[in-house]
């Protein structure tokens, strides 16, 4: 039986993170040129943070227990999930016909797919880790929320692009954010039923951030070439992952 406080800590955490859905509407008034320059280093920061509750605390969970071949399967599961996802996310959005809507590009409804999907990935990541204990949980809702920042805003700024007005951009990327809030409630309900089931979501969700700062967060970094505004990623990418280290301490 999960604790009565996993399930409110859990919840708080991942209600938070699903309310960052909202935070495109802050960002109307600000020009998208200097909201790219502020945003890049939320992305660096971010990744900084997504690898340090990685490989400072959800992996040495893991080697608490018994690790064997499975958990290296159970690993390579969460990867291959990850890109399957993404490979059908991009070639449903490059087969679609445009037909779809008049106005509303046919690309919207691939965002609000993919980012469901992510969002639900990221529940089952808050989940697994507040089983774990409440300060693991703590440090993935923050490494989670510190990635949710600049992806809710630019997936606010794809669906406005994609022909939504502010209201439905608004109302369908928050519905969109719910999925975490279910992510999180399978994970705390299968954790009654299967004994041992964070040998399996532990690196599940953990391969799953990897894959997400490897992939998606690191790339964006790369296409920075100046030399100041590198070595202000590359600062604000260790303090990402000093602030995970500096959690495991008060922890």
């Amino acid at each position: 039986m999960v604790d009565m406080q996993i399930w409110i800590y859990s919840l708080l955490s991942v209600t938070i993170v699903s309310l960052l859905s909202l935070l495109g509407v802050f960002t109307l008034g600000i020009k998208e040129k200097s909201l790219n320059k502020i945003l890049i280093y939320f992305v660096s920061f971010s990744a900084g943070a997504l690898f340090g509750d990685v490989f400072i605390h959800l992996i040495p969970e893991v080697f608490k227990n018994n690790t064997t071949i499975y958990t290296s399967i159970y690993f390579l599961l969460g990867i291959f999930i990850s890109f399957l996802i993404e490979k059908i996310i991009y070639w449903k959005e490059n087969h679609t016909s445009s037909i779809l809507g008049n106005k509303i590009k046919h690309f919207v409804f691939m965002i609000l797919f993919g980012d469901g999907v992510h969002n639900f990935i990221d529940g089952l990541a808050i989940g697994a880790s507040f089983l774990v204990s409440v300060p693991v949980g703590i440090a993935t809702s923050i490494a989670v929320i510190l990635h949710e920042i600049p992806h809710e805003i630019g997936d606010f700024a794809a669906l406005i692009h994609g022909g939504l007005d502010k209201k439905q951009a608004i109302f369908y990327n928050f519905v969109s954010g719910l999925t975490a809030i279910f992510g999180t409630i399978f994970a705390l309900v299968l954790s009654q039923y299967i004994t041992g089931i964070n040998n399996f979501l532990i690196p599940f969700a953990a391969a799953n951030l990897i894959y997400i700062a490897g992939t998606n967060l690191i790339p964006e970094l790369h296409k920075e070439t100046q030399l100041k505004k590198s070595v202000i990623q590359i600062f604000t990418f260790i303090l990402g992952i000093a602030i995970m280290y500096g959690l495991l301490i008060v922890g």
